[in-house]
């Protein structure tokens, strides 16, 4: 804008000047028709000369060149505007001191370029304070959002706002919390209600199992089906009780915090069942200085389903499980996993091809590493055994 101004005021100004020039020319060519010894203008601006045909001298170099038209001339320090013209075997020349006109227009844009940066800050303060304003019950509402905690969701966040519009917003999000309330009434109410019906179910199946292994008119077989069934059973309970402590909100243990080692001890003794007669050598290294502040619940959980998965698939050489101040590290010298499987091995039912679980066992390792801000990492090779690797966070 500012530079379509400035053009248009230097466009007038020029042909202002030429305007003058045609005029000044026109009338000196007229009392030159009356009077042959008229002299050319020669004032403060104008300047005038006439030189008829055959004639080398009374025009100056820089002019003597020009051909007849409009031209700037730029002498010493001043700038012209100067007019050629030819008539009647004269020709005619008139120059029109612009210096001045010059210095104006320079001026002119720098006043032009000043209002110019003053007008685009101007509108760049007011366009950030409109813009603010406009935002902000927006920005509102969205820090209401996200600070709003359960014990908050009896207020309606529609009552803090009057705009039309925001106070629509707010009423989708109330609509949206309390749909989503219900839903984690309903899921809460559900896992209540399972977890206590499973767990009567498999309180039952432990009781009866119990009560068949002390009756000695079983023999070996039968007793190793009933063994079968009671681990199962609890296998069972601890899936149910991860599942349920991974629903929970609070995840630290109460009470200080979990011992690894002891649990990596027990997971073992657990798991050695698996074992059976293969040609497996099991080494237990272990730090009892580690605590970590997690529930021992989903620790067991993630140590459990690590030695299962190493005693499981592991036909003969050697299970190494390490557990030193930050890391525990279970090696074996198993099956292994192919190359494509290894990206995929914490994919919730994931399993390879001589998998034989359900597939949820890796996943709930990694869901509850990620709950802790814990690092896993597992390293493997078709027929070249598994490595699987946890860093504690201290």
């Amino acid at each position: 804008m500012a530079v379509m101004v400035y053009q248009s005021a230097h466009d007038l100004s020029v042909r202002l000047v030429d305007e003058t020039l045609n005029a000044e020319l026109d009338d000196y060519i007229a009392r030159r028709g009356r009077n042959p010894l008229s002299l050319p203008p020669a004032t403060v601006t104008l300047q005038g000369y006439v030189r008829e045909a055959g004639e080398t001298d009374g025009v100056p170099d820089y002019l003597a060149r020009l051909p007849p038209g409009r031209h700037e001339v730029r002498v010493g320090t001043l700038f012209y505007r100067a007019a050629v013209l030819d008539r009647d075997n004269t020709r005619y020349y008139l120059l029109y001191d612009i210096s001045l006109k010059l210095k104006r227009e320079q001026r002119f844009a720098q006043q032009l370029s000043i209002v110019a940066v003053a007008m685009t800050l101007l509108s760049t303060l007011l366009g950030i304070f409109l813009s603010g304003a406009a935002v902000a019950p927006v920005a509102d509402l969205a820090a209401r959002v996200r600070h709003r905690r359960p014990e908050d969701w009896d207020q309606p966040l529609a009552e803090h706002f009057h705009d039309r519009e925001i106070e629509e917003l707010a009423g989708v999000f109330d609509r949206q919390l309390s749909r989503m309330r219900a839903f984690m009434e309903r899921e809460r109410a559900f896992g209540a209600d399972m977890s206590h019906e499973l767990r009567t179910a498999l309180a039952v199946i432990l009781s009866a199992t119990e009560v068949l292994l002390d009756d000695d008119k079983l023999n070996e077989k039968q007793k190793a089906r009933v063994q079968r069934i009671e681990r199962a059973a609890r296998d069972m309970a601890e899936l149910g009780t991860a599942l349920l402590l991974m629903a929970r909100e609070d995840h630290a243990q109460p009470g200080g915090g979990c011992r690894v080692a002891a649990v990596v001890e027990e997971a073992v003794e657990k798991q050695r069942h698996i074992l059976a007669s293969k040609p497996v050598a099991v080494d237990v290294q272990t730090d009892p200085e580690l605590v970590v502040a997690a529930d021992c619940g989903l620790v067991d959980i993630l140590v459990s389903n690590l030695v299962r998965n190493a005693f499981s698939y592991t036909d003969a050489g050697s299970v190494t499980i390490h557990q030193d101040s930050r890391s525990l590290v279970i090696s074996d010298t198993g099956r292994g996993l192919p190359g494509d499987a290894i990206d995929q091995a914490f994919l919730r039912h994931f399993r390879d091809m001589a998998s034989t679980g359900a597939g949820i066992g890796l996943s709930l390792v990694k869901q509850i590493c990620d709950r802790y801000g814990w690092q896993v990492r597992l390293e493997s090779g078709e027929h070249q055994g598994t490595t699987v690797s946890v860093l504690f966070a201290r």
